[in-house]
C-alpha cells in the first residue's frame, strides 16, 4: 500500500529496543581505531529493513561496527538484528520510526542521545518514488517523497553533524540515484528529490574539508530491490529490458567508497558512462530518453 494510504504511526510512541542485551560487543578492528576513540564505532542507517541499507548493515557488522538501524518494521529489524548480534557479537539498536512523519528526525536524535548511543556514521538510506504524471499524482505522495527524500534526510545530516564535528571526526553516507544527473518525467518528484541529495552532499563536503567528518553521496542505478515494486515501475523498459544490478555488490559499491573518503560514488561502470554523458549530451535528448527508459515496455 502506499504511503498515503497506510495508517500514520504516533512517533510519541516509539521505542528504541536493543535485542539480546547480553551479548558481548566485539573488539575493534584496527580500521575502526582512531586516536579520539578506541571503542567500537556506530553506524546509524535508514531504510534498513530491506535492500540496500539491509547489504549496508551487514557489511558494517561484518567490519564490527555497533548498528542503529531505523525502519518502519519492528519485526524486520528485529529479525536482522538478532541475526547480526548472534553471528558478529555487536550491539545493535533497533528503532522502529516512521521518518516519513515530520517530527521522526528529532525524536529519534533525542532517545539516542538519552540512551548514550554516539553515531560515528550516518547513512541517510530511506526513500521512495512513485511513478506516474505529476499532474495526476495524489498531493498526498507527492509531499510524502519530498518528505522522507529531502527533508528527514536534511534533518537528521544536520542533528547528527555537530557531534561530528565537535569529536573530529565521522562519516556520512547520503544515499541518491542516478536518477539525479538527468530530470525524470513520470517521476518528476523522485528525480528531483535526488538531484537535491547530490548537490547537497557535494556542497557538504566541501564545507566540511577541513573539519574531520567527511560526506559520500551513493548513486546507484536499477537495483534488485523492492524499490521498484514499490514505485509502480517493475513492467518499465528500465527494470524489464535494461535490468537491474545485484543488491549486494551495489551495497559493496557503496560501502568500499564511503570508507574511502569519496565524495561520489556511483555503482557500476554503465551507471557511471551514462551519469557522465548526460552532461553533454542536449537537455532535451537526455529527458525524453529518461522518459523512453521509464515507461512500460512494449509501449
Amino acid at each position: 500500500m502506499r504511503r498515503s494510504m497506510r495508517r500514520r504511526r504516533d512517533v510519541r510512541r516509539a521505542r528504541l529496543l536493543t535485542p539480546m542485551n547480553g551479548s558481548t560487543p566485539a573488539p575493534t578492528p584496527a580500521s575502526q581505531t582512531s586516536s579520539a576513540t578506541t571503542s567500537p564505532q556506530t553506524a546509524l542507517i535508514t531504510g534498513a529493513s530491506g535492500g540496500i541499507g539491509y547489504e549496508l548493515a551487514r557489511l558494517f557488522a561484518q567490519d564490527h561496527y555497533n548498528l542503529v538501524l531505523v525502519a518502519r518494521s519492528g519485526e524486520k529489524l528485529n529479525r536482522l538484528a538478532n541475526e547480526l548480534q548472534t553471528q558478529h557479537g555487536i550491539r545493535v539498536t533497533v528503532a522502529p520510526i516512521d521518518l516519513g512523519e515530520p517530527a521522526a528526525p528529532k525524536f529519534l536524535f533525542d532517545q539516542l542521545r538519552r540512551e548514550r548511543v554516539a553515531v560515528d556514521i550516518l547513512v541517510n538510506n530511506a526513500g521512495f518514488g512513485v511513478f506516474g504524471e505529476f499532474s495526476q499524482m495524489p498531493e498526498a505522495e507527492i509531499l510524502d517523497q519530498i518528505q522522507l527524500n529531502i527533508t528527514a534526510l536534511t534533518q537528521l545530516t544536520k542533528l547528527f553533524l555537530a557531534p561530528m564535528i565537535e569529536r573530529g571526526t565521522g562519516r556520512i553516507m547520503n544515499v541518491a540515484s542516478t536518477a539525479a544527473f538527468q530530470p525524470g518525467p513520470l517521476m518528476a518528484v523522485y528525480y528531483a528529490s535526488k538531484a537535491y541529495v547530490l548537490s547537497f552532499s557535494e556542497a557538504l563536503a566541501n564545507e566540511l574539508r577541513r573539519s574531520g567528518v567527511t560526506v559520500c553521496c551513493f548513486c546507484p542505478g536499477a537495483t534488485n530491490t523492492g524499490f521498484a515494486k514499490r514505485a509502480g515501475l517493475e513492467g518499465s523498459r528500465l527494470f524489464k529490458q535494461i535490468g537491474a544490478m545485484n543488491v549486494e555488490a551495489v551495497a559493496r559499491d557503496g560501502y568500499r567508497g564511503l570508507m574511502a573518503g569519496r565524495t561520489v560514488v556511483i555503482s557500476g561502470m554503465h551507471n557511471w558512462l551514462i551519469a557522465e554523458s548526460v552532461r553533454f549530451a542536449p537537455r532535451k535528448l537526455v529527458t525524453a530518453v529518461s522518459r523512453w527508459i521509464a515507461e512500460k515496455a512494449g509501449s
